[in-house]
């Protein structure tokens, strides 16, 4: 199972690949895909859309995870953040690909066992996690990737709804 994990944002969108080995985590790729702010909105969205296309394409991921927007920043922040989830979840539409959102809170809680986890706590336990060899970097995707450990943790919860039919 594969899981690509988001952290939305317009200037900065960071992703997260990881799967499911026998039992084990591993991070397959991880990163930022960056726009600039001397660009139109448009074609910044129409940027984020192609490179998630380009990794879902790449890594045909099962699913994808999304953190949900904080709303303790600005309503204008949270527009963009909005819209940048949008051409995320667009893309991973258009392929057929489900899209489950978890709030900063269940990300910590899932990574860290605690929804009040600062951001280095959730790079030191992504790093354990994944064995990486070090810290993931930079912040924007380390959060794609706990996003996406947050998702492979919720996952056989999630089969065992969907097998039920409930929502």
């Amino acid at each position: 199972m594969i899981v690509l994990g988001i952290d939305p944002g317009t200037a900065n969108t960071g992703f997260g690949v990881v799967q499911l080995r026998a039992a084990q985590m591993v991070a397959l790729d991880g990163g930022v895909l960056k726009t600039s702010p001397a660009q139109d909105p448009a074609a910044r969205l129409a940027q984020i859309h192609m490179g998630v296309s380009e990794l879902l394409d790449a890594y045909a991921p099962s699913s994808v995870a999304l953190e949900d927007i904080y709303f303790g920043v600005n309503a204008r922040s949270a527009f963009a953040i909005g819209q940048a989830r949008g051409v995320v979840m667009l893309a991973a539409a258009l392929r057929g690909i489900p899209c489950r959102s978890y709030t900063p809170q269940q990300v910590k809680s899932a990574v860290c066992g605690t929804g009040r986890a600062d951001k280095h706590q959730v790079q030191r336990m992504v790093q354990a996690l994944l064995s990486l060899l070090e810290l993931p970097r930079p912040d924007h995707a380390a959060d794609a990737l706990a996003v996406a450990i947050c998702d492979l943790n919720a996952a056989p919860l999630s089969a065992a709804l969907a097998r039920a039919g409930v929502r």
